[in-house]
């Protein structure tokens, strides 16, 4: 009897809970259709990366409610609440995208500038210049000294003082400090000094106003270069006036790196930051160096491989047409599959020194293809190799010769593109696929702009191909 009524007990408790459940999802569904039109723009206008996280989060948030609520039978509102906000921020991230990373130390500098110069020896076979380089090197790996102050100036008269300037800056460091001539322009560009970029500090004297030469001058000091600027304070304005005047001109990075010489206070007063800043050490100029000789050594070594890559280039777009016009498909599927997978890819590896893995060439190059293809570039080659056939019909005849052509223009667009792709990724060993599906509609427009400017070439080079084709 009294489990009877016990089992009934429960039975009625189990219905009530499942009733009010009902009426408290019947409240919200109704609550939530009334709000779901007001909120329906938002969610339309929200990104792509939030729509599907917040889906899901929105699905585990009702099962949630429904397992804890339901099976359970413990309020898990809370819980639910911190589960979906997991749920947003964990899916909602963005993938790490791969870049260059610079290195931090000056031993890891010198590795990569080794690096590059073993590369060198494949493309060069001149002992000289390679001895010229590691020479190079070697003078910024054992660079030692005192702390070297260029005093550059833009007035004459500034240089002729500099017995004071020097005692001014006499402090407990070594200091070797010299003076630059008044900087000029040379074949009207203005171009950082070499000299300059090897001193450890740089001391501009400016008047005040800034003048537009002095102001782009300003620009061309590395970034990474310490300077500093010394003005002298306007007449009738306090240190204080001409330092908030001169501050609305300069960028961010000089805001800190202003002196203003008083009329009331020495020059060696003025200079005492610089003196400061000189005590305490300023940063090591041998990582700046390096970092300034890799990337110049970078856009050499890219010259060298860019005259090999012209090389495969040529070869290989007469491989792709022979292959096209013994097997003329309207489809272009069997040259991605050659651009992709053929020989181009793996001597392009080879020639940038790359340690991306051939599959993801081979991706990117797919990727390419489908961007050209979308872009038209077959169909402006079809159409100008066309044109261009009423000039010599006896050996433009052949519908196959058309479309081998085309073929190999499309395969000097889609190779020049994975050249650009390979040097904006040096460094890269997992180059970001996602990202160049983004990125190749634009690659592919700059090297078929590229390519068009060398189409009376390629010409030349087609009507001998075609002859012996036909022939």
């Amino acid at each position: 009897m009294c489990t009877r009524r016990a089992s009934s007990l429960q039975s009625d408790r189990c219905s009530w809970f499942w009733r009010v459940s009902w009426a408290k999802r019947g409240f919200a569904k109704s609550r939530f259709e009334l709000k779901l039109p007001a909120a329906l723009p938002q969610i339309l206008l929200m990104p792509n990366s939030l729509v599907k996280p917040l889906a899901l989060a929105a699905g585990g948030l009702l099962v949630e409610q429904w397992l804890f609520s339901n099976v359970i039978h413990i309020p898990g509102e809370g819980f639910g609440a911190l589960v979906v906000v997991g749920c947003v921020l964990w899916l909602g991230r963005e993938a790490s995208k791969p870049c260059f990373v610079a290195p931090v130390s000056i031993d890891v500098w010198i590795e990569r500038c080794q690096t590059v110069l073993n590369q060198f020896e494949l493309f060069e076979a001149n002992p000289s210049a390679t001895a010229l380089r590691r020479q190079d090197l070697k003078n910024i790996v054992e660079r030692s000294g005192p702390q070297r102050i260029a005093f550059v100036s833009f007035n004459q008269s500034d240089v002729s003082n500099h017995t004071s300037l020097q005692q001014s800056l006499a402090g407990s460091a070594s200091l070797e400090l010299s003076f630059c001539h008044p900087l000029v322009c040379i074949d009207g560009k203005r171009c950082w000094p070499v000299v300059l970029q090897n001193q450890d500090a740089i001391l501009f004297s400016l008047s005040s106003p800034l003048t537009a030469s002095e102001f782009l001058w300003l620009q061309e000091v590395p970034v990474t270069q310490p300077a500093w600027i010394l003005v002298g304070a306007c007449f009738g304005q306090s240190t204080e006036q001409t330092t908030a005047q001169i501050k609305t001109d300069l960028p961010e990075r000089w805001r800190n790196r202003i002196i203003v010489q008083s009329h009331y206070e020495s020059l060696r007063t003025s200079l005492a930051p610089l003196r400061r800043a000189l005590k305490y050490g300023l940063p090591d100029t041998r990582q700046r160096l390096l970092e300034d000789l890799h990337r110049r050594w970078q856009a050499d070594l890219e010259f060298y491989r860019r005259a090999r890559f012209q090389q495969l280039q040529q070869r290989t777009q007469w491989v792709v047409a022979g292959s096209v016009f013994a097997s003329p498909l309207l489809s272009l599927d069997l040259l991605a599959l050659v651009v992709a997978n053929g020989l181009m890819m793996k001597e392009m590896k080879e020639i940038w020194g790359t340690d991306i893995k051939l599959d993801a060439l081979q991706e990117a190059a797919s990727q390419l293809v489908k961007a050209a293809l979308a872009q038209g570039v077959v169909e402006w080659a079809s159409q100008t190799l066309l044109s261009l056939a009423k000039l010599d019909a006896g050996s433009w005849l052949a519908a196959g010769v058309m479309q081998s052509l085309s073929a190999a223009y499309l395969t000097r667009v889609v190779g020049r593109s994975m050249a650009d792709w390979l040097a904006i990724n040096a460094g890269v060993s997992e180059p970001d696929l996602k990202l160049l599906k983004l990125e190749a509609p634009l690659l592919i427009a700059r090297a078929a702009e590229k390519e068009r400017l060398n189409w009376s070439k390629f010409l030349q080079q087609s009507r001998q191909w075609a002859l012996n084709t036909t022939s």
